[in-house]
């Protein structure tokens, strides 16, 4: 017959889990809102950057300006930068972007290029140092909602790379946001910038509501209403000089979005995997409570059963 005080510490174990899996399940689901207003945050800088440099381009031809940045050169080295989590309980997040990353670098390898990672997060940081993969420099324990700083600190690191001729190509593997319950890892070329990749594109922004007791995500479609800058308008520099010194920000704003995407699809992973471990002990609960109450029924049942006998017995 089943321990009756066993079954009952059990449920209760199941219980204070359930307790922590649905708190965490709440803290993701605040901090992806915290992602959403900073991704509002920026997006002023963003479409004014690209206001600017949609301006430049009517202005001049990107392909005759001579910008190390723009530089199409034989590629040898390829930096390979990777977006991880620092932390794991939620779900496959982590092991999917890391795959893509070393299915990336096998590809790489195939076509006689060498490669190098720069890591973000421990995760892929653990992962590549054991099999002792070359990494070129790595970033743990950064803010979950990126910030602009840490997306700079990095930046200056990929630009090092790339000017010193360290690596001809710097690609970044991260997490793009497709909902709360999908994302999926994709590969993004940061250098060379390529006249291409500058122009204007549309944007959406995603929001985390709430709705019916539970969360949904609304997709608000954005488009960039750019204009060329006014003929007449007279630049005190070299319209080259100003691009020079934007370039670097387009890289820290593109380079910012991927982390805000890869930080949105973490929460959401997170997110996920605690309500399907609610979900998962609310089942056990109940299961448990079932076995508890066929054990107690037997347990009075077999008390029933001694007592009667008892009684036959005396008469």
């Amino acid at each position: 017959m089943p321990n009756l005080k066993s079954i009952r510490d059990r449920i209760q174990s199941v219980k204070n889990t359930k307790k922590i899996t649905e708190a965490m399940r709440l803290v993701a689901a605040a901090k992806v809102r915290r992602a959403q207003e900073q991704v509002t945050a920026t997006r002023p800088f963003a479409d004014r950057l690209a206001q600017v440099l949609y301006g430049l381009q009517n202005r001049l031809r990107f392909e005759d300006a001579d910008l190390p940045l723009l530089k199409q050169r034989e590629v040898k080295t390829v930096g390979i930068l990777v977006v991880s989590g620092d932390r794991g309980l939620c779900g496959a997040y982590n092991t999917n972007v890391i795959r893509r990353a070393e299915n990336r670098a096998k590809e790489l390898q195939k076509e006689g290029l060498d490669y190098k990672f720069v890591i973000v997060g421990r995760k892929a940081s653990q992962y590549f140092q054991r099999r002792e993969q070359p990494i070129e420099a790595k970033y743990i324990n950064l803010e979950q909602i990126p910030t602009a700083s840490e997306a700079s600190m990095i930046a200056d690191e990929l630009l090092s790379l790339f000017l010193s001729e360290t690596v001809d190509r710097v690609e970044l593997v991260y997490t793009r946001f497709v909902s709360l319950i999908s994302s999926r890892p994709v590969v993004q070329t940061l250098l060379p910038l390529t006249p291409q990749g500058l122009e204007a594109r549309d944007d959406e922004i995603f929001r985390l509501t709430s709705r019916g007791g539970g969360f949904e995500v609304q997709r608000e479609k954005v488009t960039s209403q750019l204009a060329p800058l006014p003929r007449d308008m007279i630049f005190e520099q070299d319209p080259v000089q100003i691009l020079d010194a934007l370039l670097p920000l387009y890289l820290n704003n593109q380079l910012l979005r991927g982390l805000q995407e890869s930080a949105a699809s973490e929460l959401a992973a997170r997110m996920t995997a605690m309500n399907n471990a609610s979900e998962n002990a609310t089942e056990l609960i109940g299961t448990l409570t079932l076995s508890y109450n066929k054990a107690r029924q037997a347990s009075i049942t077999q008390e029933i059963l001694e007592v009667v006998g008892g009684a036959e017995a005396l008469g």
